[in-house]
């Protein structure tokens, strides 16, 4: 099928049977999903100034069904300008035919301009996205997908494994089943196919393990640990749809367990699910619905369960997942999830993404898949196991070539599909009171100081970040007061710092220095030279460090050195001595990396700047004479 897959018209136009305010022949036909005929009428009706708003979204929504974007685009925008009425999927739509009619930079460009309205997420996601999609050839995933044989000239969508089996959608006409008006084809069943070890098909049979209805019964997912059997089924009693107070008739979801019996999971009047996915690990039910408040078309949500029993309301999976497009056919498999959106970054209709579950409820990246599984059409039904040393799958498409509205294909590939990426996701704190940093920049470079990714902690002083994957990286971060931050990793240590909250402790300059004789000097425990000369012992080379380590932390910061000696010998010895420790405390710093315009002066005083009275001729204890041999390094700060 063109442009939107049938699954949509199950609730694509919510009251598709009895439409409120038809009030134009253009309306009637719109409704009616007579789009090129819609069409016609609202132009006659536009030259003679007579539509309003809602018609003139209408006829852009028309002609976006149709393919024809440059018409839908103009519309869009023009409406956008002037008006609040265009709902988040038809701004979806509205950059869909942007993206489809201009060039990458005049889309970033209009996103930029709402990006104030707009989820950081969804702006993060499409950056990374285009970003990928710029890299072609090398973003291909090698996959060389086989229309099978099972595909009828109807449509035929939603694989799902069922032990040695493949369970299917198909609108394929029955006996039992009447026409569905808005696709012009049957009501969907549920069919199963055996499936070969070297992944031949058999013959395509009716799924006879769930009770008959001459409605839609379609998107059948099987959960093999526990023997039980999701679909989607339309509402009805008796053997007679059923509508909500709209004149809407919506989907439900039921299962099946314990060898046949019954159960319905959710069901509403007012909305559909569909595309189950049970994960077994955490006994979440997985699904898709057009609930009021979803940010798009349709969301994906999870339910918790127990028993087969539902136990929570249902969960959105948050704008990292969920887009002001459609995300339908949840499938986790490894520690990603799998699933398919028609939102605008894609290569177009339906794209198949791939996004790292980092932790409970938190999501990365979704990562288009590429060229190969993706095309410019609609792909989605998304499925995937191993098989030895190689993964083996299956998903729906319309592309070009196949054999009805959508159909089948499956794939054999020798890794997992998918860029591999690097995310990160922690915290920027304050090292001395672990409270979290507001606003602290993080940046992310590669070997050659190419920066990456640039965002900015939020308010709690988390952050998370993905970008495609490299060899080496540098994280760097900092902000205002606090010290700078560094670290270099590679190989192991990129996958290491994955698996866990990744925190980042800034000092203050506060913290490292301390006010001394009237001075900002670094905090070092006071140290002695040996008698008479200016090597540089461990001991004084330890607390030196510390210097260096400061002005890495803090690169603008400046530093004067200065040395001072007791009383004892010649004033011009001791001057000359004092001089000759500060110039090797200088040439050690320099040689450990502190560069050397960041060392304004160092300067040795000898004994001009005595702090007690063991000035010359005055007999002193020892202890006492230590007290005027000191070392300062002063910080100046621009």
């Amino acid at each position: 099928m063109k442009v939107t897959t049938y699954i949509f018209l199950l609730f694509a136009l919510p009251g598709f049977l009895f439409s409120q305010g038809k009030s134009s022949k253009g309306d009637n036909y719109f409704y009616g999903y007579e789009y090129q005929k819609a069409i016609a009428e609202y132009q006659k009706e536009q030259q003679k100034g007579s539509l309003t708003n809602s018609q003139l979204l209408n006829l852009a929504d028309a002609y976006f069904k149709v393919g024809n974007y440059k018409n839908a685009s103009e519309i869009y925008q023009e409406i956008n300008k002037n008006d609040s009425i265009m709902t988040v999927l038809q701004f979806n739509q509205l950059l869909q035919s942007l993206s489809k009619t201009s060039n990458k930079e005049r889309v970033q460009t209009f996103l930029r301009s709402k990006s104030p309205v707009l989820a950081n997420e969804l702006m993060d996601n499409a950056e990374f996205n285009f970003q990928i999609l710029e890299m072609g050839d090398r973003n291909a995933n090698g996959a060389n997908l086989i229309n099978l044989p099972i595909n009828s000239p109807q449509t035929d969508f939603s694989p799902a494994f069922y032990k040695n089996k493949l369970l299917f959608s198909s609108s394929r006409p029955l006996k039992s089943k009447g026409l569905y008006e808005p696709s012009g084809e049957s009501y969907l069943d549920i069919y199963e196919v055996a499936i070969s070890e070297n992944g031949k098909t058999g013959v395509v049979a009716l799924f006879d393990q769930v009770p008959d209805s001459k409605f839609h019964k379609s998107t059948p997912f099987y959960s093999e640990e526990n023997e039980r059997l999701f679909y989607i089924l339309s509402n009805s009693e008796e053997g007679e749809l059923t509508y909500d107070e709209n004149g809407k008739n919506s989907l439900a979801m039921a299962m099946l367990y314990n060898s046949g019996q019954f159960r319905f999971l959710l069901k509403n009047l007012s909305t559909s699910f569909y595309y189950p996915f049970f994960d077994e690990g955490t006994d979440r039910l997985y699904f898709a619905a057009n609930f009021d408040d979803s940010y798009g078309g349709t969301d994906l949500y999870y339910v918790s369960t127990y028993n087969g029993q539902v136990m929570s309301a249902p969960v959105n999976l948050g704008p990292r997942i969920n887009s002001p497009g459609n995300e339908i056919a949840p499938f986790i498999f490894e520690g990603s999830l799998y699933f398919s959106s028609d939102v605008f970054y894609g290569l177009g209709g339906m794209d198949i993404y791939k996004s790292r579950i980092q932790s409970r409820d938190v999501y990365g990246v979704p990562v288009n898949l590429g060229e190969g599984i993706n095309s410019k059409e609609d792909d989605f039904g998304f499925i995937i196991k191993q098989e030895n040393d190689t993964y083996v799958g299956y998903l729906a498409s319309n592309r070009p070539g196949g054999k009805g509205g959508d159909d089948i294909y499956a794939f054999r590939m020798e890794r997992m599909p998918g860029l591999k990426t690097f995310a990160l996701r922690g915290s920027v704190v304050d090292a001395s009171t672990n409270l979290g940093i507001a606003k602290a920049q993080i940046r992310l470079l590669d070997n050659q100081g190419n920066l990456l990714k640039e965002l900015y902690s939020a308010d709690n002083g988390d952050f998370t970040v993905e970008i495609p994957w490299q060899d080496e990286i540098v994280v760097q971060a900092g902000k205002g007061v606090f010290s700078a931050y560094a670290r270099s990793y590679t190989g192991k240590e990129l996958e290491d710092i994955q698996k866990s909250p990744y925190t980042i402790r800034l000092l203050q300059l506060e913290d490292l220095v301390e006010e001394t004789e009237g001075k900002k000097v670094i905090k070092l425990k006071k140290f002695y030279f040996p008698k008479g000369n200016s090597n540089l012992t461990s001991e004084i080379t330890m607390e030196l460090n510390k210097v260096v380590e400061a002005v890495q932390n803090f690169p603008d910061v400046k530093l004067r050195i200065e040395t001072h000696t007791d009383s004892r010998g010649s004033n011009a010895s001791n001057q000359k001595l004092s001089q000759q420790r500060s110039d090797a405390i200088r040439d050690y710093l320099v040689s450990k990396g502190v560069p050397s315009e960041a060392i304004l002066e160092s300067v040795g005083y000898g004994e001009e700047n005595i702090k007690n009275n063991c000035t010359n001729g005055v007999y002193c204890l020892d202890f006492l004479h230590k007290q005027n041999e000191r070392t300062l390094i002063e910080v100046v700060i621009n």
